[in-house]
């Protein structure tokens, strides 16, 4: 009895192992990039409603204009008044001669003060890129709004104008309300890992921007969406 006892247990260990091993060993094999696309979604999410809101309506009617887009879905604020804030977004960024839009790069956006605060609260934040010399500084792996690269929050409400001559417009909500979030000083760093892990070997954004040289179709909504707003449909 002791005998077929101890091979019971030597049969039930030997199955409790195997399932581990192929239990933990194929999801790891077929894993994809669920986290990046989560965020390209959110992306794609965000862009739209700012479409259909009245007081984003510079932004669509400018769209044609811009030379990139950075898109934060989440934008979250610890502290109130002063305190560390930061999320992490894509930029996609419009070929000057065909009108494509590029694969999506992963970015973080930290600052450690917003202007006016929102609490503990989750902003959006589009921000608009307008000139060659703010796509090129997004090419590199961090660099710090203001200066050389100036940024101002962009005009809201219907028939908004601007005369703010700057690089870059920031266009933010919270909860749905315009949140004119003040983004002078915040870092950008380009998040090397996300978009290795998104188009499964190592890239960097002059990769994925300027070589246009990986895909993802994960990114075709996003993409798509922007083109059409970009164009007037």
């Amino acid at each position: 009895m002791k005998k077929t006892g101890f091979k019971f247990q030597n049969i039930l260990f030997a199955i409790i192992i195997s399932t581990m091993v192929f239990g933990f060993a194929i999801p790891a094999t077929a894993a994809e990039p669920v986290d990046q696309q989560g965020l390209v979604d959110k992306a794609h999410a965000t862009f739209q409603s700012f479409m259909v809101d009245s007081n984003m309506a510079y932004l669509k009617d400018h769209l044609r204009e811009a030379r990139g887009l950075l898109i934060v879905p989440s934008m979250l604020k610890a502290g109130f008044w002063v305190g560390a804030s930061g999320g992490s977004g894509v930029l996609i960024v419009k070929d000057t001669k065909t009108g494509q839009w590029s694969q999506p790069a992963f970015y973080t956006l930290g600052s450690v003060s917003f202007g006016l605060q929102f609490g503990g609260e989750a902003a959006e934040v589009i921000m608009m890129v307008r000139t060659q010399k703010a796509v090129d500084k997004l090419l590199t792996s961090s660099f710090k709004l203001g200066g050389d690269t100036s940024i101002a929050v962009g005009p809201v409400g219907a028939g908004a104008k601007s005369n703010v001559v700057a690089d870059i417009f920031s266009f933010s909500r919270s909860k749905g309300a315009f949140a004119g979030i003040a983004l002078d000083g915040a870092v950008i760093s380009t998040k090397d890992k996300w978009n290795n892990a998104y188009y499964g070997k190592a890239v960097s954004p002059v990769d994925i921007i300027v070589k246009r040289s990986v895909s993802n179709p994960g990114s075709k909504a996003l993409r798509t969406s922007v083109a059409k707003a970009a164009a007037g449909k």
